[in-house]
């Protein structure tokens, strides 16, 4: 609270989502994270006009060019090499921005495919109950119950490559986290006071899933939407590291960690 005795204002409770930018911008490590992150968005959106090479345009590509070490000139003297170029003559740092640009836009697309999913029957199974609910939740221990690496090397296996197929893997072994979080969560908020409310004055209840339960399930998966975003960045670059992944022609994080490692077995 905030104020004089004498003031009114003095009995008005901060809001939540005010307290927490407060605690937020309070904390300097916070800041710098977030910093860092903004600098990575940043320079994942605008990567054509940081770098100076496409290497997903494979008419801009010379092997000729092809493992140049750091500081080189192409052939025609056009593109300068801070950090060289690869067998195919692809230049790193190029590579290295568009490769971000990459895993950054599936463990984005991941997240927002687990989130919808997992939402929709986290919330459909506290709400609902009965079979229903012990239905969804005996298919969620299911898929906690395998690692998750183990499932998508598995899917890719089937499908192949591809930014499509990768995104249906992360989805299919992520969407179980948030359906637990969710449902946990719901549980919780139907029994209290301002549900039975809603539900006496016959609101509806797709008007009390939207406009009073869900409102109140989000924060939990805020936390949960980072960290499985993290973890969905690094499952695509494991992939990608052994091969099942990205293709080639699509240098993702994880294909350019493969790639080093083999010229560091080299060296």
């Amino acid at each position: 609270m905030t104020g004089s005795n004498n003031d009114p204002s003095a009995f008005k409770v901060e809001s939540p989502a005010r307290q927490a930018w407060r605690n937020f911008a309070g904390d300097p490590i916070a800041l710098l994270s977030l910093g860092i992150l903004s600098l990575l968005v940043l320079a994942a959106i605008f990567a054509p006009w940081l770098v100076p090479q496409n290497p997903y345009d494979l008419a801009q590509l010379n092997i000729i060019d092809g493992r140049l070490p750091p500081g080189s000139m192409s052939m025609d003297d056009k593109i300068s090499y801070w950090l060289g170029t690869d067998d195919q003559g692809r230049d790193m740092w190029s590579a290295m921005v568009y490769g971000l640009r990459i895993s950054l836009g599936v463990g984005f697309v991941a997240t927002i495919g687990s989130l919808f999913i997992g939402l929709s029957l986290g919330l459909i199974a506290a709400w609902v109950g009965g079979k229903t609910d012990s239905v969804i939740m005996r298919i969620v221990d299911i898929q906690l119950s395998f690692p998750t690496i183990l499932i998508a090397l598995i899917l890719l296996a089937v499908f192949g490559q591809g930014f499509g197929k990768i995104i249906i893997a992360l989805i299919t072994v992520q969407w179980a986290y948030y359906a637990r979080t969710v449902r946990s969560t719901a549980l919780v908020e139907i029994r209290k006071e301002y549900i039975e409310a809603a539900k006496c004055l016959d609101l509806g209840n797709t008007r009390i899933i939207f406009k009073h339960l869900l409102p109140n399930c989000l924060q939990p998966l805020i936390v949960v939407s980072a960290i499985q975003m993290a973890a969905a960045i690094a499952l695509e670059a494991t992939l990608s590291f052994l091969g099942l992944g990205l293709p080639i022609t699509e240098p993702s994080l994880g294909l350019l960690i493969s790639n080093g490692y083999a010229y560091m077995l080299s060296g």
